[in-house]
């Protein structure tokens, strides 16, 4: 339900309007008696009714790219752009997602770290929504970065390139004690960097959350995630159509209140 602080909101417009289509009885004229509070029951009623300007989501898409480089040289990198196409007007997208992960072996041993055995908890993450990035390092000598980009941009449907539907793919790439995983099960897709002893990068998108998260426990590591997310807007006609009309009678029924 409405309450008076829309009418606060609205600036004494909608009385305006409703002034100029039901004006007063000629006997309850009365000049100089100004703009007259809308009673909430009538506010109720008047729902959406003058809503002004607007645009509609065309195309959502995020990519995800992780990399990680060991002591050892050995490279990880997992990457995976989904994408939800709103631009035939339907109300469930159409869903596009492609993954990428690749394991490059230095052909090195792994160095022997000192100082006995590390863990990190992560498991509290699970818990939180919204955006989130976490950074968690048990060892000497790392580096870990963590870096999102929105770009909302105006147009009719997806950027040229876009990937083609798929639906349900994973893409794993295992070596040694090394996994990538880059996955979209319908409802998360997630990218995860994992050596075993030595910890996880991980990027991930699900309903409520959207997180990066580097945990490290051995020496001498180089991660990064890297989040891109691309917002398409298409600006509604009708909408724009909508608030030139009552930009025009506000500007003409300026001045002019109920009895006048």
């Amino acid at each position: 339900m409405l309450t008076r602080s829309f009418l606060i909101l609205a600036g004494g417009a909608l009385a305006t309007l409703l002034a100029l289509a039901c004006p007063a009885p000629a006997a309850a004229t009365q000049p100089g008696r100004g703009l007259t509070e809308i009673p909430d029951p009538e506010l109720e009623l008047m729902r959406g009714r003058y809503t002004v300007g607007g645009n509609s989501v065309a195309w959502f898409g995020v990519t995800m790219i992780s990399t990680w480089t060991d002591a050892a040289g050995r490279t990880l990198e997992g990457g995976m752009t989904l994408g939800l196409d709103f631009s035939d007007g339907a109300q469930v997208p159409v869903v596009s997602f492609t993954p990428v992960v690749s394991i490059t072996d230095a052909d090195a041993p792994l160095p022997v770290t000192g100082g006995g055995a590390r863990s990190i908890d992560a498991s509290g993450l699970a818990n939180a929504s919204g955006l989130l990035q976490s950074v968690q390092v048990a060892g000497d000598g790392n580096t870990a970065s963590n870096l999102a980009h929105l770009r909302v941009r105006e147009g009719s449907g997806a950027p040229d390139g876009s990937a083609m539907p798929m639906y349900g793919h994973d893409a794993v790439s295992r070596l040694g004690d090394a996994t990538v995983l880059a996955g979209f099960d319908g409802s998360t897709a997630r990218v995860k960097l994992q050596i075993d002893g030595q910890g996880a990068v991980e990027q991930w998108i699900r309903s409520g959350s959207l997180g990066q998260s580097i945990q490290l426990a051995a020496d001498h590591q180089v991660a990064a995630n890297r989040l891109q997310i691309d917002l398409v807007q298409q600006p509604l006609a009708a909408q724009a159509m909508l608030a030139q009309t009552v930009a025009q009678a506000m500007v003409t029924a300026r001045g002019i209140g109920p009895g006048i």
